[in-house]
């Protein structure tokens, strides 16, 4: 591809943006045929005008606020090749006989496909697209807890139905994907009713795990799930700059950085 100039690459870049939902950095410089610094200074650029969002490593679609809450559709075909990585490392913590939590999330639904081959495993969760995901050809053994709720746009039930349920139940571990964490503020999401139900998955479960793929540091949601000193591990690909790094190493116990394919 010959060099673009500038406005027409800032376009480019947009145009991409605004058709996939997120972008990388790496990606974007290898496409373009530019350099990593090229592609920051770009996106920078184009945050200063209000077009895009910087996060960690790319950028999204600006979000209006904290508040802001993406949806389930426009989210799943986002970091496709970082969820599967993720995915597969989850799995390998859970064993025949485990009884495991999955919250509402495109990481979790992720995680529940690669499930399906666990035998024996009794799985809760407030997601009817993951509780769909379970009944297609599972292993031997396998029984879906399925809480009731009122739906959010994330495709989450939440509500007093949920919440009731969850203070009756017990885990060995759960997953929990977010919308955001951070040093700061800790473990975030934009919808206060899921905050409330996300917390009680953690607090149901002996160990609790939270999957996220990098694009997700330093985002904040409105409302506050737990502090990062209240996980026991976190799942994310390797594409953490070593700062982040060594702020999670200082904060969670198991970091698992793992490499994408």
């Amino acid at each position: 591809m010959p060099e673009l100039l500038p406005d027409r690459r800032r376009r480019e870049i947009l145009a991409r943006v605004r058709a996939a939902g997120a972008v990388r950095v790496a990606e974007l410089a290898k496409e373009l045929e530019v350099s990593d610094m090229t592609v920051r200074r770009d996106l920078e650029r184009l945050a200063r005008d209000g077009e895009l969002q910087k996060v960690h490593g790319g950028a999204t679609l600006p979000s209006d606020s904290s508040a802001a809450e993406p949806g389930f559709a426009r989210k799943s075909g986002l970091q496709l090749p970082e969820k599967a990585a993720i995915a597969a490392a989850a799995e390998a913590m859970v064993q025949p006989g485990m009884s495991v939590s999955l919250n509402s999330g495109t990481t979790t639904h992720a995680l529940a496909r690669t499930l399906r081959r666990v035998p024996d495993i009794t799985v809760v969760t407030n997601s009817p697209r993951i509780a769909e995901v379970l009944s297609d050809a599972p292993a031997t053994g396998q029984t879906v807890l399925l809480l009731g709720g009122v739906r959010t746009p994330s495709d989450a039930l939440v509500g007093p139905l949920t919440t009731a349920a969850l203070r009756t139940l017990h885990v060995d571990l759960c997953f929990l994907g977010v919308h955001g964490l951070g040093e700061r503020n800790g473990l975030t999401t934009p919808n206060m009713m899921e905050a409330e139900v996300n917390r009680l998955f953690l607090e149901r479960s002996d160990r609790c795990v939270v999957l996220a793929d990098s694009t997700k540091w330093g985002l904040a949601g409105l409302h506050r799930i737990a502090g990062l000193d209240e996980v026991d591990a976190v799942v994310m690909d390797d594409g953490l700059d070593a700062a982040a790094r060594e702020t999670l190493t200082q904060h969670v116990p198991d970091l698992r950085l793992e490499p994408v394919r």
